[in-house]
């Protein structure tokens, strides 16, 4: 998919209020940038926000981080925070590569992936957020009882990521190919835009909880 880009939108994200603009220099002390403390939670690749922001209307006493890498889809969630503001809710503008430059080890309680990009060439299987190499990072930053909830519509890439999981030493808690018809997973879902478009086409969603072995 091409991304459009937004002219100005880097600049407009380097000096929103509501993104961090210099995030390893917050490794190991992020509880300093909200009002008070709490879990952090984190979504890599949040797109335009909707997801975070009502998870983070829901639930006042968890942190929330948003990462995502484009600035130009980044900016449309900073235009929503700018008429609803979240005290419990930053934006983080960087590669989820980076990850390990940016939390330290047992800092994250919970990651959330949704919609990911699925790379579906084999020689980028790396590339994708649930692959082992990405898995290991998150192991590295992820707290003693922290774990990863993964949402796709993508058939293959679910596939993968379950191969993924115990190949990179993580356990799965729980997994469904139709999330919508699945009564106990489907509890408390907050619905992504990708996966309101996704649904009402009647594609099925897949989930997936995975913890690393401890």
């Amino acid at each position: 998919m091409r991304l459009r880009n937004i002219p100005g939108a880097g600049e407009a994200v380097e000096k929103s209020p509501y993104c961090i603009s210099d995030p390893v220099s917050y490794r190991g002390r992020w509880q300093d940038v909200f009002p008070s403390p709490g879990p952090l939670h984190i979504e890599i690749g949040m797109g335009k926000g909707r997801f975070l922001m009502e998870l983070a209307s829901l639930h006042p006493g968890i942190r929330y981080l948003g990462v995502e890498r484009y600035s130009s889809v980044l900016l449309r969630a900073l235009q929503k925070m700018e008429q609803a503001p979240l005290l419990n809710l930053k934006f983080l503008c960087m590669d989820a590569a980076d990850l390990l430059l940016v939390f330290s080890p047992g800092e994250v309680s919970r990651i959330y992936l949704n919609f990911s990009d699925p790379w579906p060439k084999d020689r980028h299987a790396r590339r994708r957020l649930t692959s082992r190499q990405f898995l290991e990072r998150y192991a590295a930053v992820l707290s003693e009882d922290g774990q990863i909830e993964f949402k796709t519509d993508n058939q293959d890439l679910f596939t993968f990521s379950l191969e993924e999981i115990p190949a990179a030493g993580w356990k799965l808690l729980a997994s469904t190919r139709d999330l919508h018809h699945d009564p106990v997973l489907m509890e408390g879902n907050i619905m992504t835009e990708y996966e309101e478009k996704f649904s009402s086409l009647g594609n099925p969603i897949c989930k997936l909880i995975a913890a690393p072995e401890r």
